[in-house]
């Protein structure tokens, strides 16, 4: 059954709500949208009267939300930013070209699509690629994303997950480091500064132990919650990194990290190119799986 279209607010009305909700003021949400503080009222009113329900609450000089406000005001934001969203993707295809929008790991993103991404571009002129980054799984069909990399298991609500590639970890350090802490076996580690990704406490401990080492000097040293900072970290000497090797490729080649141990580590999880539902015919996201599986390097997969 359709919904008739007179149901749907105005967006103009939606945006006076979000902004009085943000500031907690008519006044400052009419300063922003240029408008009276007497019409911003007024659209509140009418949208209050549209919907039969209170959204707001006077409380001496200044207005809150409703519980009904506060239920509705999230939909709203979300609402709200896909309409600019839309826009935008219009504006950005006025000239008859397409646009991509992917969610990318941010460090993925930064260290390994990114330098390679021009070669895509130059092969696909007609697609515009809007990159957002994300972290977390997420509604890729409430989001409207094109397609997703994710790093974890082939698994994501109202989408399909293509392999991409593994995950190959090693230990690496600085020259400085390597120099004044000589590693020529599991054992002399012992003692030794180690970087660790908060996300993944075991890492070392898993590395050591495969490698015939004990574990419990594994929990040893410093945490960071990115891998970007670990990077950093270890480049200036703080301490010996695990690490994937597909984001420290630069580094390795301009021998700022250097290889400690040539003994890698296969993670249990992989990276997938993911398509959300009713997406899978799109020629653009297909362009750029093409592509981004002939960039992955055939070891890796």
């Amino acid at each position: 059954m359709n919904v008739s279209r007179t149901l749907i607010p105005d967006l103009v009305v939606l945006q006076a709500f979000e902004c009085a909700a943000r500031h907690g003021s008519f006044t400052q949400a009419a300063a922003e949208l240029h408008l009276t503080q007497s019409a911003v009222s007024r659209q509140i009113r009418a949208l209050e009267v549209q919907l039969g329900v209170t959204l707001f609450e006077r409380v001496r000089r200044h207005v809150v939300l409703s519980e009904t406000g506060r239920s509705l005001l999230p939909s709203v934001m979300r609402l709200l930013a896909q309409s600019e969203a839309l826009v935008q993707q219009a504006m950005a295809s006025a000239d008859g070209r397409i646009v991509l929008s992917i969610a990318a790991l941010p460090t993925f993103t930064s260290r390994w699509l990114l330098p390679r991404l021009a070669d895509f571009t130059a092969h696909h002129p007609d697609i515009v690629v809007n990159i957002a980054s994300h972290s977390e799984r997420f509604d890729l069909v409430e989001q409207d994303f094109d397609l997703a990399i994710h790093y974890g298991q082939p698994v994501w609500a109202r989408a399909s997950c293509t392999y991409l590639c593994s995950e190959v970890i090693l230990p690496v350090a600085s020259p400085a480091l390597i120099a004044s802490h000589p590693v020529a076996a599991i054992d002399d580690f012992t003692g030794t500064p180690l970087l660790h990704l908060a996300t993944r406490p075991r890492q070392w401990v898993d590395w050591f132990e495969q490698n015939g080492g004990t574990g419990a000097i594994g929990y040893h040293g410093h945490r960071f919650d990115q891998f970007n900072m670990i990077i950093e970290a270890a480049i200036i000497g703080l301490g010996f990194a695990l690490l994937p090797k597909y984001l420290i490729e630069e580094e390795l080649s301009s021998g700022r990290l250097q290889i400690v141990l040539d003994r890698s580590m296969t993670t249990e999880n992989n990276y997938y190119l993911v398509t959300p539902e009713g997406k899978s015919d799109s020629g653009a996201a297909k362009a750029f799986e093409a592509w981004i599986l002939s960039q992955v390097s055939p070891i890796s997969r």
